[in-house]
């Protein structure tokens, strides 16, 4: 079964796999007949896959609620939430409004500023709520003589 490699939603194969995959590109390009042996193949790869992102998403989820709880015990855990926080960011996490409070609140360490540096070109960048704009009114719609005949 493929693994999660990374934070970053990477796959690790192993040979069988990269076999099996490797033939169903093949397949997608070149259609052609399949076995039934093959076509099992395809889909056990696939379910695996779908095992294996589900798993991804559940260590990033883990991260994310591990990251809460350092937070929630600052300054305490400065170290540990520092850390987190880097991990966090490598695996593509946006810093929330709770963690930009945090690192302000601990930028005079030199871990806290760096991070700190580093989420700021993404507030800075992060596009803003669009204000909403109502649709102009409409006329009024007027029956045309010839229209439905009631009864």
């Amino acid at each position: 079964m493929p693994t999660p490699y990374g934070p970053r939603g990477g796959m690790a194969f192993g040979a069988q796999e990269l076999r099996v995959l490797r033939r169903a590109l093949a397949l997608a390009l070149n259609p052609s007949p399949v076995s039934a042996q093959e076509a099992q193949d395809c889909l056990h790869l696939a379910d695996s896959l779908d095992e294996a992102m589900r798993e991804g998403a559940r260590l990033r989820s883990f991260l994310l609620a591990d990251l809460a709880r350092y937070r929630a015990a600052l300054p305490g855990t400065a170290t540990g939430y520092l850390a987190l926080l880097d991990e966090a960011l490598g695996a593509g996490h946006r810093p929330g409004a709770d963690d930009l409070a945090a690192l302000g609140a601990l930028r005079g360490t030199p871990a806290a500023a760096a991070l700190l540096a580093r989420c700021a070109p993404e507030t800075a960048t992060a596009p803003t709520i669009p204000t909403v704009t109502l649709p102009a009114a409409r006329t009024r719609l007027h029956a045309v003589p010839g229209g439905r005949q009631s009864g």
